[in-house]
């Protein structure tokens, strides 16, 4: 009888409602990621993590795209939810708290990662360090005195604070002088990094031979200012990027690049999870990995 109502739910092409099916089970197998962005290794990466991870668990994984926009960030979530979404994990979220006191009115745990909440457990990287060991690399990397640009990144957001703490505590280590023209944190999005660039064009930029670049999204912007400018190959610059595509060492193999170690982020998130050791607000860091 189980083997004949398979075959003509086959031919008919019958399809589970999910939502009546919760119901009845009170569970959905449902879990839900936000991100801020797809077009981005990082971020495609740890959508692809995510997505086998759960998998592995047993549950339906949902991913959508909310462009740091924190309405589309509650939307998403809210619609998760009338899916009852059994949990909700929050990446790159410009407001994580919000998030989760809105999925704690209804029992569902929110997990952070990559950036940082107050409110629920966070994995993120060890930005602190990475930027430490990078910038002490970038003046390594330099003949003479390093004078290092730091571009890019949002000067709000944990990630970009901590960076720039690591890029500030290397010079200090070194006995290096830093001054706030320094530090542009002008955003991620590659059009601002590339005017950020432009505008110090006979206005300073030929004083800098290093430059530390909080992500591969700023560095297409600079890729592209430093391209229109004639000077893309410039021997003398030391350039490191916060952020890691393997491309880039064909392109332009003297880049120094951290990678963030998105597997090991999620397989935590994941343990965290699957052994329910994830209340309460912390922060687990991971350490990046520093290389071309």
């Amino acid at each position: 009888m189980a083997n004949k109502v398979r075959r003509l739910a086959k031919e008919r092409g019958y399809a589970v409602n999910m939502q009546a099916s919760a119901l009845r089970k009170e569970r959905s197998g449902i879990i839900g990621m936000i991100l801020p962005i797809y077009d981005n290794r990082f971020f495609s990466s740890i959508t692809q993590n995510f997505e086998r991870l759960a998998r592995e668990m047993g549950y339906f994984p949902i991913t959508t795209c909310t462009h740091r926009d924190p309405a589309l960030e509650l939307q998403a979530v809210r619609t998760m939810l009338l899916y009852q979404a059994e949990y909700i994990i929050c990446t790159g979220s410009t407001d994580p708290d919000q998030l989760y006191d809105l999925c704690a009115k209804v029992g569902v745990p929110t997990l952070n990662i990559d950036l940082p909440g107050n409110k629920s457990v966070s994995v993120i990287s060890d930005n602190y360090s990475g930027a430490l060991q990078l910038t002490h690399k970038l003046i390594d990397d330099v003949q003479g005195t390093c004078r290092m640009l730091f571009i890019g990144g949002q000067p709000t957001d944990h990630n970009t604070k901590e960076r720039i703490r690591g890029f500030r505590q290397a010079h200090i280590e070194r006995g290096l002088p830093i001054d706030e023209s320094q530090i542009i944190p002008c955003g991620y999005e590659a059009p601002k990094a590339k005017e950020a660039i432009k505008a110090l064009f006979g206005n300073g930029f030929e004083s800098y031979n290093a430059m530390f670049i909080n992500s591969t999204i700023s560095l297409e912007g600079v890729t592209q200012a430093l391209s229109d400018a004639g000077n893309l190959h410039s021997p003398d610059m030391a350039v490191g990027c916060f952020d890691w595509d393997p491309l880039v060492a064909v392109l332009k193999p003297e880049i120094t690049m951290v990678k963030q170690d998105v597997e090991k982020m999620l397989s935590e998130l994941f343990a965290l999870i699957r052994s329910g050791t994830h209340q309460g607000a912390r922060i687990i860091q991971i350490p990046p990995i520093l290389g071309h």
